[in-house]
């Protein structure tokens, strides 16, 4: 039995402490390394406490940056010590007006509302009624925002946050956006009837240096594994792998897979190798987050795309309509929305006889891509 062996798992024991900190929904006790932008948020959110509106906020920064965690982690605070209601919409998955509204309805009344036959003025009447019957103070955190650019529903969502109070007086609303998109301007993407009530404060995380990586990995696998599973050298493999890709979730991930590859082979301690292959996997964690939040016909022009790639943009859209029926205008908005996350680069280029032409490239491996819309 491979559990005779020294050094061998046996088939009830695991490399694994406590595998729930390698999760992405995790909110470690301990947050390092974020204490200026903690603070900032705290002295955004201070007036909620006291019963005012909050001020409103921009986080912005690269993916894997600290950034909802550290919003999470303010949010649980509010919730146990003061009457502040605060809701979290992640808007990868809601990504409509009517969608983030129905995430702050289920906030309050703790059940969602009916997935049909409500309309949006009667859902935002409920909610803000609520809010001036019993003088609460809503927080709302609108992660991944730059989502709501994405399908034009941004400037709607929060125009009808902030200006709730004008129809419903009394209620009080503050807003945090947080955006991975550094291309995109929060303020200046929206309408000029939003800009002049949203006027946010701005806290910005900037990358996480390579001792900083250490130093948070290191707490992590602290936390996830057995003493002795993973030694200095493996750890400091991980956090190069992770700082090169700048992205924190990277290293998260790789721990953790390193930890199962240590496992598929029996043994209790992590290896070099077991993180050089799991970073095959690893490094692929923003792209497998973006495709997740793809809808059917956003996913299937992904899949176009690979087929044809590095084409002209009339050729996929040709393949494209094929597969799916759909026209070019709504090929063109999604052609867009996968440029702006990074999915695909488009270039423009003079084609003989026709005038400049984009052509459609994907930013990942063909196959990589391939295999997570499987």
């Amino acid at each position: 039995m491979p559990g005779d062996d020294e050094g061998m798992l046996s088939w009830d024991e695991s490399v694994f402490r406590d595998e729930h900190v390698f999760e992405v929904d995790y909110v470690p006790e301990t947050f390092r390394h974020r204490e200026t932008q903690l603070e900032s948020l705290k002295y955004a959110l201070r007036p909620a406490a006291r019963g005012s509106r909050p001020l409103n906020t921009v986080v912005r920064g690269p993916p894997g940056t600290g950034k909802t965690t550290s919003v999470q982690k303010l949010f649980s605070e509010l919730r146990a010590q003061t009457d502040v209601r605060a809701v979290h919409v992640n808007c990868q998955v809601d990504s409509t007006r009517y969608a983030v509204f129905s995430r702050v309805f289920e906030g309050l009344f703790d059940y969602e509302p009916p997935s049909s036959g409500i309309s949006f003025k009667k859902l935002f009447g409920q909610i803000a009624d609520r809010l001036v019957e019993r003088d609460d103070v809503l927080v709302v955190a609108l992660d991944d925002v730059n989502y709501l650019f994405y399908e034009n529903e941004a400037s709607d969502t929060l125009y009808s946050l902030l200006r709730a109070h004008e129809a419903h007086p009394g209620a009080k609303i503050g807003v945090i956006c947080i955006s991975s998109d550094l291309a995109l301007d929060v303020v200046d993407g929206l309408d000029s009837r939003v800009q002049s009530v949203f006027r946010p404060e701005e806290v910005y995380f900037p990358v996480y240096d390579v001792d900083e990586i250490v130093d948070i990995l290191r707490e992590r696998a602290d936390r996830g594994f057995h003493d002795g599973v993973l030694g200095a050298p493996e750890l400091d493999r991980v956090a190069d792998l992770t700082a090169e890709s700048g992205d924190l979730r990277v290293g998260i991930d790789l721990l953790h897979r390193a930890g199962l590859n240590a496992e598929m082979r029996a043994s209790k301690t992590v290896s070099v190798d077991d993180v050089e292959s799991a970073y095959d996997k690893s490094k692929y964690v923003h792209l497998s987050r973006s495709l997740r939040g793809l809808s059917d016909s956003e996913r299937a022009l992904v899949a176009v795309i690979a087929d044809n790639d590095g084409e002209q943009a009339g050729a996929v859209y040709e393949a494209f309509h094929e597969r799916t029926d759909l026209g070019y205008t709504r090929y063109s908005e999604i052609v867009n929305k996968l440029d702006q996350l990074g999915i695909i680069e488009t270039e423009y280029a003079e084609v003989d006889g026709r005038g400049r032409s984009r052509s459609l490239t994907l930013a990942y491996d063909a196959d990589a891509v391939v295999d997570r819309l499987e």
